[in-house]
C-alpha cells in the first residue's frame, strides 16, 4: 500500500493549476499524547489522500501540527473524520487570510521527535503550563499596558517582512535558538507583562510554558497567532497593530495583513516584501527579491547562481557531485543576504 507521493512535482503543480474546484487553506495544531505516532500517521495519510487533501503535517508523541488545503466539496467529510479521533476532537482551525487554493500541491505527513523542536528533554519543563490566551481586542489593549514587552517568536526572515509595533525581533534561525535568546533578552523583566506571538500560535504555546518555568509571572500569547488576529481585526473592525506581511510556510510564502511594505529587496534595496527561493536548485536560498531583480537575475540570488542555472542540466549535475554541507553553495535561509550582490 502506497503511503507517500511518487509523482514529479512539476506534474503535480500543473494538475493543481488545472483543478476546476476551490480549495480551503488552513492550519491547526494540538499538544496531545499520541501513543502510536506511526499508526496515526498512516491512518491520516490514507484518509486525507482519499479526500484529495494537500499539505504538510508533522506528528509526534506530543501532538500534531498541520498546514493543509482541502477541496471545498470535501470540507464536511474532512471535519467529520478528523473530529472522530479523540485526540483531535473539536480542534480549532485557523483559515488562511489570502487563499487562492494554490498553497500546497501534494500531501506530506511525517513523524517528528517534536512538532516544534526545542532541543530540550521531555522533563525540562511542563509544556501544558502555558500563558494566558488573548484574542485580538485583548491583545491590542495589552500592548498599551505600560512596560509591556511584545516578543516575536518567529525566525528572523519571518519578522523581517511583518511584525507588531515595537516588538522584540530576535535574530534567530530556529525556535530552539530563540528560546534561549528570548530568555536572555528578557532578563530583569520577570515581573513585566510579556506578550508572545507567532504565525498560528503553536510556537507560543511552548514558549509561554518555557518562560513561566523560567520565572516570568505574567506571560500572555496571541490566541491563534497572526493568522487568527488578521481575521479578527477584519471581522470586528479593529485597528491592526501588526504591520506588513505574515510569512507562511507554503507555496505562497506570505499573506498580506496591511498595505505597508516594511522590508527591502536584498539585491537592489528597493521596498519589497516578496520572498522567493533561488532558482538555482543547488542553492535554493530564501531571500527577498523585487520583480525587477527577478527578471535581471532570472530568479537567482547571485550572478554566480545565475551562471549555474544557465548551464546545461548535465553540467549542473556534475557540479553538484561531491558537494557536502560544508562546501555547498546552499546556506541556511537568508544568512547570505549581506553579500548577495
Amino acid at each position: 500500500m502506497q503511503l507517500h507521493n511518487k509523482v514529479n512535482k512539476d506534474v503535480l503543480k500543473e494538475r493543481l493549476k488545472q483543478e476546476p474546484f476551490k480549495r480551503l487553506t488552513l492550519s491547526f495544531y494540538r499538544y496531545v499524547i499520541i501513543a502510536d505516532a506511526q499508526s496515526m500517521r498512516d491512518r491520516l495519510y490514507l484518509m486525507w489522500n482519499n479526500l484529495n487533501i494537500f499539505g504538510r503535517v508533522y506528528i509526534a508523541r506530543e501532538g500534531i501540527n498541520a498546514q493543509i488545503s482541502v477541496p471545498e466539496q470535501n470540507w464536511e467529510a474532512f471535519v467529520t473524520q478528523l473530529y472522530a479521533f479523540e485526540e483531535f476532537n473539536q480542534v480549532p482551525f485557523k483559515m488562511a487570510v489570502e487563499d487562492d487554493g494554490k498553497s500546497f500541491y501534494k500531501l506530506i505527513v511525517r513523524i517528528r521527535e517534536r512538532i516544534v523542536a526545542d532541543g530540550l528533554p521531555d522533563d525540562a519543563y511542563d509544556v501544558t503550563n502555558v500563558g494566558t490566551h488573548l484574542d485580538a481586542k485583548s491583545w491590542n489593549l495589552a500592548m498599551e499596558t505600560p512596560g509591556a514587552v511584545v516578543v516575536d517568536m518567529r525566525n528572523h526572515y519571518e519578522s523581517e517582512v511583518g511584525h507588531f509595533e515595537g516588538a522584540v525581533l530576535p535574530d534567530a534561525d530556529t525556535f530552539k535558538q530563540e528560546l534561549e535568546l528570548v530568555t536572555d533578552l528578557l532578563k530583569g523583566k520577570e515581573s513585566e507583562k510579556v506578550l508572545l506571538y507567532c504565525t498560528g500560535g503553536i510556537r507560543c504555546e511552548k514558549a509561554s510554558a518555557y518562560l513561566r518555568h523560567q520565572g516570568f509571572q505574567d506571560v500572555n500569547q496571541l490566541h491563534g497567532g497572526i493568522i487568527a488576529y488578521a481575521s479578527e481585526i477584519k471581522e470586528k473592525g479593529l485597528v491592526s497593530k501588526f504591520h506588513g506581511k505574515n510569512f507562511v510556510f507554503d507555496e505562497r510564502l506570505g499573506e498580506r495583513i496591511t498595505d505597508e511594505i516594511i522590508s527591502n529587496c536584498h539585491q537592489c534595496g528597493m521596498p519589497c516584501d516578496s520572498h522567493t527561493n533561488c532558482a538555482n536548485p543547488d542553492c535554493h536560498l530564501l531571500f527577498i527579491q523585487c520583480e525587477s531583480c527577478a527578471s535581471k537575475y532570472q530568479g537567482c540570488c547571485t550572478p554566480a547562481c545565475q551562471g549555474i542555472l544557465l548551464l546545461p542540466i548535465d553540467q549542473q549535475i556534475v557540479l553538484r557531485k561531491g558537494k557536502t554541507k560544508e562546501n555547498a553553495h546552499a546556506v541556511y535561509k537568508s544568512r547570505l543576504r549581506p553579500k548577495l550582490i
